[in-house]
């Protein structure tokens, strides 16, 4: 074994089972990044007994675009892998076009995944990718950050998956050196070198020899360790006031629903209030934080459905839906619609009443309730099996910085928080 094939297999076995029924899941655009892990990948998975399911997603960007489809199919194939072709319907041009990519990419990959029962991703990041990251960023680009362990992006579509990045620490072109050795070929990808394109100008600039003056994320960006509370089940989720800006942006994410994090003036502003101790209330991304004293809560801003209101959700008996971004709910029942109770809390039985109460107001207005025609709602969780999103999106968001979730074993574990009290919704209590 070489020691490439060395260092890839020790992080493979530092995250993922060793054993099991679930595929683990490739990304595959059959470039020389992407087919060195598979080649890795697949040795690995040979040797640990378990499946791998290579997924090409086919942009529609490029005339050869099916041509390249066709040959990662067949590298996928001849590795021993299973393989699943992914297609972008909504490509077009005009501005944003990589953005645009890059979201709709994640987004096929992580259902693909669910249909497989995948909870990971394989992605063929580089040393190289974060130091292109950093110039962009510094260019002024949004980009995230790459880490070795991260949370899908896609939302919901990603929800419970996680990316991992076994490559992330390696050089491009060692990856290449180990293809050429196995005398596999690869596809290279024009784009990457077009200047028109962020990447394509950062790779341009650091072969030139400039330096990315960014820094990749640390376990410092996480700051606090992170107790979503009790009523998690509901959709508030507890914050400190000493929260980093990375942390503090993925709790309100979390409360909020929604997929683009908050950044810039009003994120620091926010920051500067909470911990100046001042008891106050603001709205950000969709959530409402409620601060008094030494406790601060961040929820799901009901006014915010008048500018944007949530479109109707009718369930599919047996088939889990994600509404507002927060809950999952899955029911047997047939001509059930989701709606929230913001203006149906009267209608509410005296015992739904009761369970909501300890809640505070705006989370009341938020929650989720079952409607059947025009009869009378019903909390859902009287009616259907509903999974409070915001805790385990939020661990996972913070899981490459350790915690209950830094292992594949950790995505199938049911999380504090994510359903509420035994006897909360009993039957002894209908």
């Amino acid at each position: 074994m070489s020691d490439l094939a060395g260092r890839v297999f020790t992080r493979l076995d530092a995250r993922l089972n060793h054993a099991g029924p679930e595929p683990i899941a490739l990304a595959l655009s059959g470039g020389g990044d992407s087919l060195a892990l598979l080649d890795l990948s697949a040795e690995w998975a040979k040797a640990r007994g378990r499946r791998l399911l290579a997924l090409t997603v086919d942009h529609n960007l490029n005339p050869d675009s099916a041509d390249w489809t066709r040959f990662a199919a067949a590298a996928a194939r001849a590795a021993g892998a299973d393989w699943r072709g992914l297609v972008w319907e909504g490509a077009r041009g005009g501005p944003g076009v990589p953005a645009r990519a890059r979201a709709a990419r994640h987004a096929l990959l992580a259902e693909a995944a669910r249909e497989a029962g995948a909870r990971v991703i394989l992605t063929g990041h580089t040393a190289d990718d974060v130091a292109e990251g950093d110039w962009m960023r510094a260019d002024g680009a949004t980009l995230g950050r790459v880490r070795d362990w991260s949370p899908s992006p896609a939302w919901p579509e990603g929800r419970g998956q996680m990316l991992l990045r076994p490559v992330l620490e390696e050089r491009r072109e060692a990856l290449r050196d180990h293809l050429r050795a196995r005398g596999l070929i690869w596809l290279e990808d024009p784009a990457n070198a077009d200047l028109r394109f962020g990447r394509g100008r950062a790779r341009a600039a650091l072969a030139q020899g400039e330096s990315p003056v960014e820094r990749s994320a640390s376990a410092a960006d996480a700051g606090a360790a992170y107790d979503p509370g009790d009523q998690a089940w509901a959709g508030v989720l507890l914050l400190s006031r000493d929260l980093s800006a990375s942390t503090l942006a993925a709790v309100l994410l979390c409360a909020g629903g929604g997929a683009t994090p908050p950044r810039g003036d009003r994120l620091t502003a926010l920051r500067a209030r909470l911990a100046s101790g001042a008891d106050f209330t603001a709205v950000l991304c969709g959530a409402r934080v409620e601060a008094s004293g030494a406790r601060v809560q961040a929820m799901r801003e009901p006014g915010e459905w008048k500018r944007r209101p949530p479109a109707s959700l009718a369930l599919t008996p047996g088939w889990p839906a994600v509404w507002d971004g927060r809950f999952e709910i899955k029911t047997e029942q047939p001509g059930l619609r989701v709606a929230a109770a913001a203006g149906r809390l009267a209608q509410l039985s005296e015992r739904d009443r009761a369970a909501l109460a300890p809640l505070p107001p705006a989370a009341r207005a938020a929650a989720p309730v079952l409607i059947e025609g025009e009869g009378r709602p019903v909390l859902a969780w009287r009616a259907a099996d509903v999974r409070a999103l915001g805790g385990r999106r939020l661990a996972l968001a913070l899981a490459g910085f350790g915690g209950e979730t830094t292992q594949e074993d950790g995505l199938f574990q049911t999380l504090h928080g994510e359903t509420p009290p035994s006897d909360l919704f009993s039957d002894e209590d209908c």
